[in-house]
C-alpha cells in the first residue's frame, strides 16, 4: 500500500499555526489539495502568505462551531476542488479547570470546540464522502482523522475539561468508525503527547523548568515536532493504513509508558 495523498483533498481544520499548520502544510506539499480552515483569518493569511494563492491551497475562515460555517467549509472545498478525501480534525482547545467549581464551564466550553464541532464536520463530510463515491464497490471513499491526546487516559485535576473533551473524542472515533465502515471510510485518531504546538511555545518561554520536566517524563527524552505527528496523520490519511478504523494511534515518546500524573500532556 501506498503513503501517498498526491491528488487527494483534504480539509484541515485549526490550520491557522501550530500543530494544524504543520499537518496541512506537509499534505500540500506532498502534492495534496488542501483547504485550511481556522476561525483565524488574519492567521491564516499570514502563515500562509503567497502559498494561500497557489494551486493546491486554499483557506477558509470561521466559526466552526456553528453549523452554517461547516456547510460553507465544505461548499467552498467542492467548489475548489470538486471533491473531499481526506477530513483531518485538528481544531482544538485546551483550558484549565476546576472540578471542585460548580461554576467553572470549562468542561462545557471543551466538549463543544474538541467533540461537538468534529462530530458535526465529521458528519457532514462523510455525507459528501458517501456520495462521491456511489457506483463504487471498491477502494477507499475517504479518511477521517482526529487530533488526540494522551490526556485521554490520564487523571490530572487541572486538565479535567481537556481530559473528558479527547476521550469523549476517542469515543466518537471507535463509534463513527463503525458506523461508515459500509461506507468504506476509515476514522482514526492520534493520540500525541508532548508537541511543540503554538501554546507549548508560550508556555516553555514563560517556564524554562518545564521543557525538563516533561522531558524527563518521556523516555525519547525530548517534545516532538509539529511535522512529526503530521507524518502520522499522513499515514492514517493514505492506503497504507488501509485496513486501519476506529484506532487512536500514540504518538508520545512513550510518555504514557511512566505515565507521571503530575506532568500535565499537551
Amino acid at each position: 500500500m501506498s503513503f501517498s495523498i498526491a491528488g487527494k483533498t483534504a480539509i484541515v481544520t485549526g490550520a491557522a499555526n501550530g500543530i494544524g499548520f504543520a499537518i496541512g502544510k506537509h499534505f500540500a506539499d506532498r502534492g495534496a489539495n488542501v483547504v485550511f480552515a481556522d476561525v483565524d483569518e488574519d492567521r491564516l493569511r499570514e502563515e500562509l502568505g503567497e502559498n494561500g494563492s497557489i494551486e493546491n491551497v486554499r483557506y477558509f475562515a470561521g466559526d466552526l462551531r456553528e453549523k452554517l460555517t461547516i456547510a460553507n467549509l465544505l461548499s467552498a472545498t467542492i467548489d475548489a476542488f470538486e471533491k473531499v478525501d481526506i477530513l483531518v480534525n485538528g481544531a482544538r482547545q485546551c483550558l484549565p479547570a476546576d472540578p471542585l467549581n460548580p461554576d467553572d464551564d470549562a468542561v462545557q466550553t471543551l466538549l463543544q470546540q474538541n467533540l461537538i464541532t468534529s462530530l458535526r464536520l465529521t458528519q457532514l463530510i462523510a455525507k459528501r464522502m458517501i456520495k462521491q463515491s456511489e457506483g463504487e464497490e471498491e477502494g477507499s471513499a475517504g479518511a477521517i482523522v482526529n487530533i488526540s491526546s494522551i490526556a485521554a487516559r490520564r487523571t490530572h485535576p487541572d486538565l479535567m475539561a481537556y481530559s473528558v473533551s479527547t476521550a469523549a473524542l476517542d469515543q466518537m472515533t471507535r463509534s463513527m468508525a463503525v458506523a461508515l465502515a459500509p461506507h468504506r471510510i476509515r476514522v482514526n485518531a492520534v493520540a500525541f503527547g508532548s508537541v511543540m504546538s503554538a501554546s507549548l511555545k508560550t508556555t516553555l518561554k514563560d517556564n524554562s523548568e518545564y521543557r525538563e520536566t516533561i522531558e524527563e517524563a518521556t523516555p525519547l527524552a525530548r517534545i516532538a515536532s509539529p511535522g512529526e505527528l503530521a507524518e502520522a496523520v499522513q499515514y492514517l490519511a493514505s492506503e497504507a493504513s488501509g485496513f486501519m478504523t476506529g484506532q487512536i494511534m500514540t504518538v508520545d515518546g512513550g510518555r504514557t509508558l511512566l505515565d507521571p500524573v503530575d506532568v500535565p500532556a499537551h
